[in-house]
């Protein structure tokens, strides 16, 4: 299996480039991030060159934390800031040569939000596929995000088909799912041919996935035998430092 830190929780308190760094020495095969916009793109280019390490994805603006948005995509009102903070992560992605960008739908629900979020995506496919990336969903739990547009596996893939566009996927993090669906084996099996993504943490705390409600071990078994060939994200909240808690990663490398 290969896996990619999430440099959104893992040395999110060190420079970007800095944390490419310290995920290359500590043994990682690729990296993602949360919102790098404020790092010049050619410092970040630069530690992903020295280090070979792909970028893998990142995510659109999610708006004014302070006033408590979680992304802006399926707002109805706000679809000139959607497409703004779209266009921003496309660019950014591009400079940088990353993959894959996660659109952040917010919180809203209702048939307005539907056809808000259908219409930003629209956009972000046809920006993504000029440049060559997909667009990631991500369905998030309704404990950690209240209110948030996407909630399970079954919305997302509804979403999906509607959508038909080839390049725009679904992100399958196992944290999220568990909370809402559990069965993840069955979860996976239905949804692999339209994930773009895989994430992990363990149940409950979102730390190291070594304990609690998840598997790990069976998971990544059950992903190979799926055929799944693609990096497994590690979006975890450190129980101390980074490094004292890295011995899953040997310990999942089935």
């Amino acid at each position: 299996m290969k896996f990619s830190a999430n440099l959104g929780f893992l040395w999110h308190d060190r420079p970007l480039p800095e944390a490419i760094r310290l995920a290359a020495a500590a043994g990682f095969d690729a990296v993602e991030c949360h919102f790098p916009y404020e790092i010049d793109p050619a410092e970040v280019r630069a530690a992903l060159s020295d280090t070979g390490l792909p970028m893998l994805a990142l995510n659109t603006l999610p708006g004014d934390r302070n006033a408590g948005e979680f992304g802006l995509c399926a707002l109805p009102g706000r679809e000139e800031d959607a497409r703004r903070v779209i266009k921003q992560a496309v660019d950014y992605a591009a400079l940088i040569g990353a993959c894959k960008v996660h659109v952040m739908a917010g919180l809203a629900s209702g048939e307005v939000a539907h056809r808000t979020f259908l219409s930003s995506l629209a956009f972000a496919s046809d920006l993504a596929a000029k440049a060559g990336l997909t667009v990631l969903i991500e369905p998030i739990n309704t404990q950690d995000v209240p209110g948030y547009f996407l909630n399970t596996t079954d919305q997302a893939l509804e979403f999906l088909a509607e959508l038909d566009r080839p390049n725009v996927k679904l992100m399958f993090d196992c944290y999220h799912v568990h909370i809402m669906e559990g069965d993840l084996a069955s979860r996976l099996k239905a949804c692999l041919p339209m994930t773009g993504h895989v994430q992990i943490a363990a149940v409950p705390g979102r730390g190291e996935p070594d304990q609690g409600a998840i598997d790990y071990v069976v998971v990544m078994k059950e992903l190979q035998e799926l055929g799944y060939d693609g990096f497994i994200g590690a979006e975890y909240r450190p129980r101390a430092t980074v490094e004292e808690g890295l011995g899953w990663m040997q310990r999942l490398r089935v």
